[in-house]
């Protein structure tokens, strides 16, 4: 059946303006001025915004860190991400058993994602040890078969990569056209704090941030970028950028014009702070890696992105935990902040965030939280247009939000299966009115109406990173 959205303000990432769209079999029609169609479902959006679906390209469902598994699965993770206007996500995979291929995962991930997710997903490989000859060879293969064209490796936990074995997975990586992702944080330095703070008896949550200084973020960020360019300008993108000191490595990059590099920040980065960790119970739901930052990282961010060109996207690194008191997950740190999971929820509350505490307190346009949001990870990652635009001939991923109206983040509000919010308490400008995948109607004024097993698996193309 065809629907006419009429009279909206539509936003993409270059400009703002009122119209309409028309979307038939799945797919966007038309965009224009005073549309008609006969016969179509007509749905007024005057007053109101009309913007892309959001896009998240770094999530973890149903991640198995070892002493926990994240208590979001594909189902509840993305039926949270629909209520929240995310209509597409990129999963990051957690590491396989010891000695596996990348393949090894990738079965996996379709096991715990397909006939689950009620939106449209893909997947991010995993790179862990031996890097073979091999290991490296399957950065093609995955990217040929299933269009995965990005994989993550770690400079910290426990299969971190040492200096040379990042070196020859970038050499590869470029030679495949695939974009390596990374958690830019200095190992040695982050195990020798936690050590000392643990044998000193400084295990509540607020040394868990002075555990991993901005500083070990800044160190790794520089010496990613500049194994990146000894590998021959290899696609490199950065993920959580949390630090203003990890934020001035990447304008250094940007200035000597550093091709090929992608960064992302995540909204929490931008929404919290480290006062989070006071409160030696509370601050547990707060403890990610890397940790929340000091109010002058999260400004130099908001000033990022309101200048444009330093930060690409903005992401959630949503993994949940349980935090409630008996066998709750983020429990395991009550005594002992090294022992909790790292990770909480956000992909519900990342799009409203952006729109209130960004768009509706002037710290950056609407085009900038669509751009941010939707269209840029979809550049980074292989799915524009087909995803992140209101282009005709597009997914008809759509997004009404109404400005007049208030969400309250509260119990009521969490759609996922974690049992609290870091942001719990706000109160933001605007309401997520319909979201609409592919043109379905799936989220209406709060209610999930979707099904289980709607969202569809994407082959990912290449990204506007791989170039030369």
């Amino acid at each position: 059946m065809k629907k006419l959205i009429k009279n909206g303000n539509i936003a993409t990432d270059s400009r703002l303006f009122k119209g309409d769209i028309l979307i038939e079999d799945e797919r966007i029609v038309e965009v224009g001025e005073d549309l008609s169609a006969e016969g179509a479902e007509v749905i007024d959006a005057a007053g109101k915004y009309v913007i892309p679906g959001a896009v998240d390209v770094h999530t973890h469902m149903d991640l198995d860190v070892g002493i926990a598994r994240a208590i979001d699965d594909f189902y509840d993770g993305t039926v949270a991400a629909a209520c929240g206007g995310t209509t597409t996500i990129v999963d990051h995979m957690a590491f396989g058993p010891k000695d596996c291929s990348l393949w090894h995962q990738v079965n996996e991930y379709h096991k715990l994602a397909d006939g689950k997710a009620v939106i449209d997903y893909g997947f991010h490989g995993v790179m862990q040890h031996p890097i073979t000859e091999d290991r490296l060879k399957e950065l093609a293969e995955i990217k040929e078969k299933e269009g995965i064209s990005s994989v993550k490796i770690y400079m910290t936990y426990d299969y971190m990569l040492l200096d040379d074995e990042i070196f020859n997975v970038l050499r590869a990586a470029k030679e495949a056209g695939v974009v390596i992702t990374v958690h830019c944080e200095n190992h040695g330095v982050i195990q020798q704090l936690r050590k000392e703070f643990v044998e000193t008896g400084r295990t509540e949550a607020k040394y868990h941030p002075l555990s991993r200084p901005a500083r070990c973020e800044a160190e790794a960020v520089n010496r990613m970028i500049h194994l990146a360019a000894m590998a021959g300008d290899a696609p490199l993108y950065i993920v959580h950028l949390s630090s203003a000191e990890g934020l001035h490595e990447v304008i250094r990059a940007r200035s000597e014009k550093r091709p090929n590099l992608g960064v992302e920040t995540c909204v929490q980065y931008l929404v919290l702070t480290d006062d989070e960790y006071e409160d030696p119970k509370e601050g547990l739901k707060a403890i990610m890696s890397p940790p929340l930052r000091k109010d002058q990282d999260r400004e130099e961010l908001w000033a990022a992105l309101k200048e444009g060109g330093i930060i690409d996207t903005v992401a959630t690194d949503h993994c949940p935990f349980h935090f409630k008191e008996g066998k709750a997950e983020k429990q395991y740190g009550k005594d002992d902040f090294t022992r909790c999971p790292n990770g909480a929820p956000g992909v519900q509350e990342r799009l409203m965030l952006l729109f209130s505490e960004g768009f509706m307190k002037g710290r950056i346009s609407l085009p900038q939280v669509v751009k941010y949001s939707s269209s840029e990870p979809c550049r980074m990652f292989g799915m524009y247009p087909q995803k992140g635009s209101l282009e005709a001939g597009t997914d008809a991923d759509i997004v009404i939000i109404d400005p007049s109206k208030t969400t309250r983040i509260d119990k009521d509000f969490i759609r996922g299966a974690s049992d609290y919010s870091c942001y719990e308490g706000m109160e933001l400008q605007g309401c997520i009115e319909r979201v609409f995948l592919r043109g379905n109607e799936i989220v209406s004024e709060g209610k999930f109406l979707g099904k289980k097993g709607d969202g569809r698996y994407l082959k990912r193309g290449n990204s506007v990173l791989v170039t030369g």
